[in-house]
């Protein structure tokens, strides 16, 4: 059997396991962060111009858009939420193929089940398994696959399409052309995202509306290549180095990853996050005067440098993207949640002389780590002479020091709140993370 044809039959058993009390629980803390991000996006600059494009598709079918009441075609709805959920940069990550499956994965299956009217319970499976499938594709194409690729665009392609061929409850042989026919269409350059562009969160929308299509077109007889991952010209030959295809399957059934997704505690690049935990710790740990900070010096890996390399953002993307900034707003403002990124906060003085002070390096034993661990190397030092150190091992909100409910929770309020009101905005922590026997439209109706 092709790699695909093992993820189909997958695919087609699945529907006979019971999940673990924790991985469903995990799928809900999934979904919830995926709502943060998505309603924290409703209302951007790159949401208003996207519903803007596609005004000729809004207003028909039955599936919720964030930021409008007008409803969407399940695949125009993937499209636009998963694209919406990209932009204000709150959502998961799956460290080890440095892979955001929340986005396409979530956006598409999410649409597919209100179109349906299918239940929460239905969709968190879905969920479960599109996580799957995606994230172990990405782990076994990195680290090469990063050098060039978003994976989000990638690899969400796969997550989308898997979830949607679960919930539709394809066979063994639909799902696998489902993620044949999704992966002929996997694309996302990372270059997007080395500029000021809108162009990177339309990578996971891509991949949503791929993936939801991928799935719609198997159930209706459309065949695809079973040998596309490891073929002579497939994914892995034309988008990363010596995949490690052998692993893929290793423990497959027994351990979820959806159990092992880092929750973003902080509004920008993951990569930026070592290097903020870091400064946060050192500042909890010593009382630092900040008008004597002589100079802060932080070792990142290699992507840390090549990615976050914006020095005095004149933007709020550029600023999401530079470790200078968002580690003197950490300092300055005490959070780099969506304050920090305003368009007045980027003018404050204190943050900007402050950023003159960071230096940012490649660490060798950082680069090392890389992607398995997210690290930083963080000094202060102050005009006395006096340094505070501190080695960031990993992220907070990485699966080796996650977020507790009540701080996803407190995030998720944080950025909620202010768009939807208090009311609607507990309803939907309670319903998401606690309740049973509710249909997927109902939890749309408490933000649509």
């Amino acid at each position: 059997m092709t790699l695909l044809q093992e993820f189909g039959s997958f695919i087609e058993a699945s529907h006979l396991i019971e999940f673990s009390t924790q991985t469903l629980h995990s799928a809900r803390r999934a979904l919830l962060d995926w709502h943060g991000a998505l309603i924290a996006g409703s209302d951007t600059e790159v949401a208003n111009r996207l519903r803007d494009a596609y005004q000729e598709e809004l207003g028909a079918g039955n599936c919720s858009v964030a930021g409008t009441s007008k409803e969407a075609f399940s695949r125009a709805a993937a499209f636009i939420n998963g694209t919406i959920s990209h932009s204000a940069e709150f959502d998961d990550i799956f460290r080890d193929g440095a892979y955001h499956p929340a986005c396409p994965t979530i956006s598409a299956v999410f649409a597919l089940a209100e179109s349906r009217n299918d239940s929460l319970e239905d969709l968190l499976a879905a969920i479960i398994i599109g996580y799957e499938v995606s994230t172990r594709i990405s782990k076994v194409i990195q680290p090469s696959h990063y050098k060039y690729f978003h994976t989000t665009g990638t690899v969400g392609v796969f997550g989308a399409a898997a979830a949607c061929a679960y919930l539709l409850r394809l066979n063994a042989a639909q799902a696998c052309n489902a993620l044949a026919t999704a992966g002929t269409f996997a694309s996302g350059l990372q270059q997007a995202f080395r500029s000021d562009s809108m162009t990177k969160p339309m990578h996971p929308g891509h991949a949503a509306e791929v993936g939801l299509n991928a799935a719609l077109v198997a159930q209706a007889g459309m065949t695809g290549t079973p040998d596309l991952l490891e073929g002579d010209a497939g994914f892995g030959v034309a988008l990363c180095e010596d995949p490690r295809w052998h692993e893929i399957f290793d423990n497959l059934g027994f351990a979820w990853n959806i159990e092992q997704i880092t929750i973003k505690n902080h509004g920008c690049c993951g990569h930026n996050f070592p290097a903020i935990d870091a400064i946060s710790h050192l500042l909890n740990q010593h009382s630092i005067d900040v008008e004597q900070i002589k100079k802060i010096r932080v070792g990142g890996y290699k992507a840390t440098v090549d990615v976050c390399h914006y020095v005095h953002p004149k933007t709020p993307f550029e600023a999401k993207f530079s470790l200078t900034y968002t580690v003197a707003a950490r300092i300055i403002l005490g959070r780099v949640r969506e304050k920090a990124f305003l368009e007045t906060t980027l003018k404050t003085p204190e943050i900007y002389s402050l950023e003159d002070k960071v230096e940012l390096f490649v660490d060798a034993e950082c680069a090392n780590q890389f992607p398995l661990h997210r690290s930083a190397k963080v000094e202060i030092e102050l005009n006395d002479g006096t340094v505070y150190a501190h080695y960031q091992h990993t992220r907070h909100g990485d699966p080796d020091e996650p977020l507790s409910d009540e701080e996803l929770v407190d995030k998720f309020n944080e950025l909620v709140e202010p768009r939807v009101g208090s009311k609607r905005t507990q309803a939907l922590s309670r319903v998401i993370l606690n309740e049973s026997g509710i249909l997927v439209r109902e939890i749309a109706n408490l933000w649509a």
